[in-house]
């Protein structure tokens, strides 16, 4: 019987798939022969999670793979109406990101209290200027974001002393619901974004919920790009509704050399790094390859995602 065709979205580079030698036919395609290439795979690795190609490609004629897997937390490259409605398996990256995402948000707000930007601009101008730091344990944190890494970087944060409360698509023990999340930012010192992308959450942090905020609040987004009306944080930035904030994540990535959001003073430009630790793809592709295996014994998945909900329900 021959082996299993697995495709995989390719992207430089490679993931390191020699554990997989005789037990799948690995087949490479890239943006442009992905189409053609999908019906004649039995499952897909999305290796360049960077990619809108499955989303675009997936509609078209013949059969489709049972099982696509992609090298990210996030799955909204992917989904399209076609393919949340078929009987095809998705499954995510979990377990890769949390620890590195938090620590970087725990970095961040380290920076920002204690104003290392500047210590390294006057370092850089050679002027001695001794100023006051915030203190961080005992302020107050807003996770927005229920998932793996919405909860890692609540569990970190209260190591650090802050007070920390977690908003979530539902209310259940330890974590608020939507409808209380206007309350919180209220009160709020740091505010993380850490929520999936879904038709709910999209540019879900507005004019509006940056109105709420404390004038000496500071805002970070870890999740994706467009839970944030962009022009809506410069506004709040600029005109000192809020005191800073960073961005990790971006509408479009790269973010172009003239965009406005490079220039904003007391807002932070971060290039998509806070999950990436040295070896992240070596871990990737081992984790595939282990659900690979478990794939091709019949045995169940982990890390399945609700195609409607958009995530890996936490029953999961």
């Amino acid at each position: 019987m021959p082996a299993p065709i697995l495709l995989v979205l390719e992207a430089d580079p490679p993931p390191r798939l020699g554990r997989l030698t005789g037990r799948a036919d690995i087949r490479y395609a890239d943006e442009q022969s992905l189409a053609a290439q999908l019906p004649l795979a039995d499952t897909l690795l999305v290796w360049d999670f960077t990619s809108d190609a499955v989303r675009d490609a997936w509609p078209g004629d013949g059969p489709r793979p049972r099982w696509v897997h992609t090298a990210s937390a996030g799955v909204d490259r992917l989904l399209c109406p076609e393919l949340v409605e078929s009987d095809t398996i998705i499954t995510n990256a979990r377990g890769i990101f949390e620890e590195p995402i938090a620590e970087y948000a725990a970095g961040l707000i380290l920076a920002m209290a204690k104003d290392l930007p500047g210590t390294l601009e006057l370092q850089r101008q050679r002027r001695w200027r001794h100023r006051e730091g915030l203190s961080v344990a005992g302020s107050r944190a807003v996770v927005v974001g229920a998932g793996p890494i919405g909860r890692a970087v609540a569990a970190t944060l209260r190591a650090l002393g802050l007070t920390v409360a977690v908003t979530g698509r539902t209310a259940r023990p330890g974590v608020h619901g939507p409808d209380q999340l206007d309350r919180l930012l209220t009160r709020a010192d740091w505010v993380i974004c850490a929520a999936p992308l879904t038709d709910a959450t999209r540019d879900m942090f507005d004019a509006r919920l940056f109105g709420l905020m404390q004038p000496s609040a500071r805002f970070i987004n870890v999740g994706r790009g467009q839970l944030v009306v962009e022009n809506d944080l410069m506004d709040a930035v600029s005109k000192r509704w809020i005191a800073g904030a960073v961005l990790d994540v971006f509408d479009q990535e790269p973010l172009d050399p003239e965009s406005r959001l490079w220039d904003i003073p007391g807002l932070i430009v971060s290039p998509h790094m806070s999950g990436d630790t040295v070896g992240w793809r070596d871990r990737l592709g081992s984790q595939f390859v282990d659900l690979y295996e478990l794939w091709s014994d019949g045995k169940p998945l982990p890390n399945v995602v609700d195609k409607k909900r958009g995530y890996v329900p936490m029953h999961d």
